[in-house]
């Protein structure tokens, strides 16, 4: 059994996360923080985790209901920051070309 638990543990070891880690988080007692990338969308990540590339920390860290809570009252609109910015260059055109 032990053995097969060891070669468990270096398996997931191999992707990043060990044993112990994924049962933290099954058990979700976890501390969180807020995470957003350059198109403006939020996540979270655990915090004994690396921020992944792409990403940075938002200042806001927690259990995962007060991120998610943060989440869902800051972040408001759903597209992407390049979607909003190429909607609003087409609306503005739009408005130019009836001007």
């Amino acid at each position: 059994m032990k053995a097969a638990q060891s070669r468990r543990e270096l398996k997931h070891s191999e992707r990043g996360i060990t044993m112990t880690q994924q049962q933290n988080l099954a058990a979700d007692d976890l501390v969180y923080t807020v995470v957003i990338n350059e198109e403006e969308q939020f996540s979270i990540w655990p915090t004994f985790r690396d921020v992944p590339a792409g990403w940075r920390e938002a200042g806001v860290r927690g259990p995962k209901a007060e991120c998610l809570a943060y989440i869902e009252k800051t972040w408001t609109d759903m597209r992407p920051a390049s979607l909003r910015r190429h909607m609003d260059a087409v609306s503005a055109q739009a408005k130019a070309r009836l001007n």
